[in-house]
């Protein structure tokens, strides 16, 4: 063996050393990289030692709420009234929201958490030198150990808990345990939570009536019955995203956006995503174009000839869409009548808190521990996204099923959560790389075949949608894309988050939403601006959504077409849900 054979050889040992290493620790971090997490606290930690002005600033910071709690205090002893907060939550922290909080002594012990909580966030921003990275990084690992040590998740320190356990004899400490140690077996098991049994697809989730006209490798694609004697002329083309099963979108009959189309006169089809395993690790970004929208709009011109069709992509759904309706306009292909993205971004460098988890450092300890699975499992993905609502998702739900022994009732949507899906490695290595770290796909440098793709070529009208408390794709982030096109575009931002705002049927009392149009040669209008600007209104953007639709479509309705066209290829092969929705 030469020289160069042997180096050769030390080196692909090394490297499978150092990812089989980082493999190991990963399972046990769910999947963050402690060196990610080392690096920001020592930016962090070191530029603070040398801030001297930003350590006196932080001690006479400290002084003040110690003498403000103390001041506190006094008040309470003394006043027989329940005394002024010196510091109020933020508007979505509903922890201390029961009565029972502003009695003694539980009103002081929120109100020192709080100070502290405060101080904290002091202490972990606005330190000279920090990048702002490493910044972000640190104060969202603070404030996930100081909700983790928050008087509301403890029985001594929790009123609301004490109050339940006086008034049950204790009942609630007993039924908590039940509900532990039931989602501990589940969990340990591999089973879906209580309750989610209830929401079966094809059973009680996913029955609007269809057929699966269409499979390869990647995709179902699923055709749904008429609802109407005559529908417009353009069927409509759903595109979600493959982190999620489609059926987000045609949940309860009742919380169905695809049963709301047909009955409004549209011909729908829909994507259903292969669940994929370590087989299929080697499946690209490009697969996922090829294989899921290029294959589906090949069926639907089979099916529907002679007609352009209206695509709409959600979350990663639509970033795909994007890059296939760039690509179709740069090679000439015109066969959109429109495209609609649902909390979709095309520009990655402000994607709110996810990005905490996009660096270097932490997409190669991802790819490593992808490279031991071939894929990224639905646990590990989850973990991250729990971490942006910990409070919401972790705590307050720990506190409300083991403290108080209430167990929340399942629903759909929540039934649908549970019921996650994997990544291939390689197309999630790219996601992470080529569109999150190296923002590709904004800046003109994302190549489709050999060539680079330009957002700038679609001219079909856009309709994208923005959730106003958005922790995945804030909106913000969703209306840039008014920077990266020269279509008219018609921008709505509704009430709820990335879930619970995009499936916001009319019957949902709650739902409001704003809406404006650019058209191709006006101004750019800035969000701050957008939003002082667009009216709010009353009511789901579903029908506005519609009716959108409709007005860019043929003004003549026409017959439904067939289910299918077996005499191109594309019969009938099964009823929907389909198989790819029930793969575990």
């Amino acid at each position: 063996m030469s020289d160069g054979e042997k180096t050769d050889a030390l080196d692909e040992l090394a490297e499978t050393i150092d990812r089989a290493a980082h493999a190991s620790v990963a399972r046990v971090t769910g999947g963050l990289a402690p060196m990610a997490m080392a690096s920001a606290f020592f930016d962090w930690g070191t530029h603070l030692a040398w801030a001297p002005g930003k350590n006196v600033q932080l001690s006479v910071k400290a002084a003040r709420k110690l003498t403000r709690l103390a001041e506190y205090a006094g008040r309470c002893a003394t006043s027989t009234d329940t005394p002024t907060p010196c510091i109020e939550p933020l508007h979505q922290d509903k922890r201390f929201a029961d009565p029972e909080w502003q009695k003694w002594p539980f009103n002081l012990i929120q109100q020192g958490f709080l100070l502290q909580q405060q101080w904290w966030h002091n202490a972990t921003t606005g330190v000279p030198g920090v990048s702002k990275h490493h910044e972000q990084i640190v104060e969202f690992a603070t404030r996930q150990l100081l909700d983790m040590v928050s008087p509301s998740n403890f029985v001594a320190t929790n009123p609301v808990v004490l109050k339940r356990g006086f008034e049950t004899g204790g009942r609630n400490f007993l039924e908590g345990a039940q509900n532990f140690l039931e989602d501990w077996q589940r969990r340990a098991t591999g089973d879906q939570p209580v309750g989610a049994e209830d929401f079966r697809p094809g059973e009680t989730v996913a029955v609007t009536p269809g057929k699966v006209v269409y499979r390869n490798r990647l995709i179902e694609l699923i055709q749904y019955e008429p609802a109407t004697q005559d529908v417009n002329a353009e069927p409509v083309l759903i595109v979600p995203a493959w982190i999620m099963k489609y059926y987000i979108l045609d949940l309860s009959p009742e919380n169905s956006l695809v049963r709301f189309l047909t009955e409004r006169g549209f011909t729908v089809f829909m994507v259903s995503w292969l669940n994929p395993s370590a087989e299929d690790s080697e499946l690209s970004i490009d697969d996922y174009r090829e294989l899921g929208v290029m294959a589906a709009l090949d069926a639907i011109n089979a099916i529907v000839p002679d007609r352009k069709i209206h695509a709409t992509g959600y979350c990663l759904g639509g970033t795909l869409l994007s890059i296939a309706a760039a690509t179709m306009a740069r090679d000439g292909d015109d066969r959109l009548a429109s495209a609609t993205l649902f909390a979709g971004q095309v520009d990655f460098e402000e994607a709110g808190e996810l990005t905490l988890f996009i660096s270097e450092s932490q997409v190669r300890f991802l790819e490593d521990l992808m490279w031991s699975q071939g894929t990224l499992d639905s646990k590990q993905m989850a973990g991250a996204f729990e971490l942006l609502r910990s409070n919401d998702l972790i705590w307050s739900r720990l506190v409300h099923s083991y403290l108080m022994g209430d167990r929340a009732p399942m629903s759909d949507l929540m039934a649908w959560n549970a019921d996650a899906t994997r990544m291939p490695a390689r197309m999630h290595s790219e996601y992470l790389r080529r569109l999150f770290l190296e923002n590709d796909l904004s800046e003109g440098r994302f190549e489709v075949e050999g060539r680079p793709i330009a957002l700038s070529d679609i001219r079909a009208p856009i309709f994208a949608v923005g959730t106003e408390h958005d922790h995945v794709a804030p909106w913000r982030s969703v209306f840039k894309l008014h920077l990266y096109t020269d279509a008219d575009v018609t921008f709505a931002l509704a009430s709820g988050g990335h879930n619970v705002g995009i499936v916001a049927p009319p019957s949902n009392p709650k739902a409001h939403h704003r809406i404006l149009e650019k058209l191709e040669d006006g101004p750019y209008v800035d969000p701050d601006t957008w939003l002082a600007t667009a009216p709010q209104r009353d009511g789901s953007w579903w029908s506005a959504w519609t009716d959108w639709l409709a007005n860019h479509s043929s003004p003549d309705r026409v017959a439904p077409p067939t289910m299918g066209n077996s005499d191109a290829g594309y019969p009938p092969l099964c009823d929907a849900p389909g198989t790819y929705v029930m793969q575990k």
